[in-house]
């Protein structure tokens, strides 16, 4: 079996950066504390358990509870959706192709014991077209709880951003990202990956962003699922991640945008 890298929370962005590029995943150890984690844990639960249900279908699994709009539910989660380590690893990897970068989706997911294991699949596949050399975006996925190969660590396949085709990738190329609680895993928009089964007997709980380059449909629309008196109390750096910012002079301007980008500016 490939294992996919783990290296240390002190490890410099631009070596995670260059092992993402590389194999397509990697896992950092350790990053966020535990205090941060209870707070987003905490905000979380009862959303989790009065509507997390909804987006229960054959692709996310019917013992599997989900949430979109975290920054509506989560302000704590801000400080997880825009970590350091995360805007240093996402400058290096996306800033090559775009004046910045958004979220394009994030979601929270809880794996129920005795769910099965996710079909594997690659985010980027909702754009319908490729550009060689370039990724529309990375994921950071944070174990909101320890992750481990029996409660569903999310499943990777290092190295499958060759594109090759997915129905034929075998088993023994398959890992897991196997971590403790308040690490994250990095993997590029076009790595196959899948949420694994849950053989546990609790359940286990990942906060999922994708970042996506600043020229391209964001996957959620965060201005309509984020209340805009909601995303407005947020930093400056958070809003911008919502969308909230023009992508140069001439795509996504707005009287308001905060680098003074307007047409008869």
């Amino acid at each position: 079996m490939v294992e996919i890298a783990r290296l240390k929370a002190d490890t410099d962005p631009g070596t995670v950066a260059k092992r993402l590029l590389q194999d397509g995943g990697v896992v950092v150890e350790n990053v966020a504390g535990s205090n941060l984690l209870d707070r987003v844990t905490s905000d979380l639960r009862g959303p989790f358990d009065q509507q997390g249900h909804k987006f229960a279908n054959d692709f996310n699994g019917y013992k599997t509870r989900r949430l979109g709009s975290i920054l509506k539910i989560s302000e704590a989660a801000a400080d997880i959706l825009a970590h350091p380590l995360v805007m240093e690893v996402a400058d290096r990897v996306l800033k090559r192709h775009c004046v910045n970068y958004r979220i394009g989706s994030s979601t929270a997911i809880e794996i129920l014991p005795g769910e099965k294991a996710q079909v594997l699949h690659r985010d980027d596949d909702f754009y319908p077209i490729r550009i060689p050399g370039v990724e529309f975006q990375i994921s950071a996925m944070w174990a909101l709880d320890d992750f481990t190969a029996e409660n569903g660590a999310t499943r990777v396949v290092p190295g499958s951003q060759d594109l090759r085709p997915i129905n034929s990738i075998t088993d023994d190329q398959i890992t897991q990202a196997v971590m403790p609680r308040g690490s994250v895993l990095f993997y590029l928009g076009a790595t196959v990956h899948a949420g694994g089964a849950n053989r546990a007997a609790a359940p286990r709980k990942g906060l999922i962003t994708t970042y996506s380059l600043g020229w391209l449909r964001q996957e959620e629309n965060m201005y309509l699922s984020v209340p805009k008196s909601k995303a407005d109390a947020y930093p400056d750096d958070v809003r911008r991640l919502l969308g909230y910012q023009g992508h140069g002079r001439n795509l996504g301007v707005y009287p308001g945008d905060p680098d003074g980008y307007w047409f008869d500016a």
